[in-house]
């Protein structure tokens, strides 16, 4: 069984990353190939990765940005592997048996076809409004599970057959919800998932101003998903949407919108604190969203 470790690149140095693999690989005699694709990041940190080219199987540079779903579906065309890893290029390697403990839960049963790793924060980064999100909302805490709706994109092994079946949604070119309808398409496919507790280290430090901006370009995504109905089926269980529906259906909508316009301002006080709250994150997606949908 080959293993295909499958890394998007975008403005960070994954150096340490690579040779963290790299020596596991090694060290234990894993079958598996390491691919790079560079999504058309800042010439400095193309030349503080181009020293890798060397050291894996690929590494592609793109001379466009194609996003995060495009480019996940793109190593369909250099990846060889049987299972192929995915990793975000911020992620540090914890644990010197990362990819065998991947491996053994396959050799254990070989009808797994997707298994989610987790993810652990960065200590320096967390108290940020992106990774008090992280920890709250997002972190798995359990020990294993089969429920999709912990899976994250940041680290994950999926067999070959079953990513060309269900490959990242490509209309979703920018930041924003393409690992839960991802997930989604998967779970009512009824493809065999399990999460363990296998988790790399986010190096994440987005501040709180960029993650703000972040998180309107994902509701946009969210609200251009809306307006195809085949999507719903993918997006009805997201929290911010589900509620928005819900306050449309009972003509809300405009009663809603006249409290956020007051409390807007205070919201997005709080957000770029050094205590932001995570309830007024909700509230404040919430009034973007229903400004789109009214």
């Amino acid at each position: 069984m080959k293993l295909s470790v499958c890394i998007p690149v975008y403005n960070f140095d994954v150096r340490e990353l690579l040779f963290d693999l790299k020596k596991e690989i090694s060290d234990k005699g894993i079958d598996a190939e390491i691919i790079l694709i560079d999504d058309a990041s800042e010439d400095s940190f193309k030349t503080i990765n181009k020293e890798l080219e060397n050291e894996v199987k690929n590494f592609i540079f793109l001379e466009k940005n194609i996003g995060r779903s495009k480019i996940r579906n793109l190593f369909l065309q250099y990846a060889e592997g049987d299972y192929f890893l995915f990793l975000d290029c911020d992620a540090r390697i914890e644990s010197s048996d990362f990819l065998s403990n991947y491996l053994n839960e396959i050799n254990q049963d070989h009808q797994i076809e997707v298994i989610y790793g987790n993810f652990k924060i960065f200590p320096l980064y967390s108290q940020s409004l992106r990774n008090k999100y992280s920890a709250e909302r997002e972190v798995f805490q359990g020990n294993k599970s089969t429920d999709f709706s912990v899976f994250k994109t940041v680290n994950f092994i999926i067999k070959k057959e079953t990513f060309r079946k269900f490959p990242f949604h490509e209309e979703l070119i920018h930041y924003g919800y393409e690992d839960f309808v991802f997930a989604k398409k998967m779970e009512l496919a009824k493809v065999n998932f399990l999460a363990i507790n296998n988790p790399v280290i986010h190096i994440d430090e987005t501040g709180n101003d960029v993650f703000l901006v972040k998180t309107k370009i994902a509701i946009d995504s969210l609200y251009q998903l809306s307006q195809n109905s085949k999507n719903l089926i993918l997006i009805k269980d997201i929290k911010v949407f589900f509620i928005a529906q819900k306050l449309k259906k009972r003509n809300l909508i405009t009663l809603f919108l006249f409290f956020y316009r007051v409390l807007e301002k205070s919201l997005i006080k709080n957000l770029l604190s050094d205590k932001p709250n995570l309830w007024n994150l909700d509230i404040f997606k919430l009034g973007l969203l229903l400004r789109k949908m009214r």
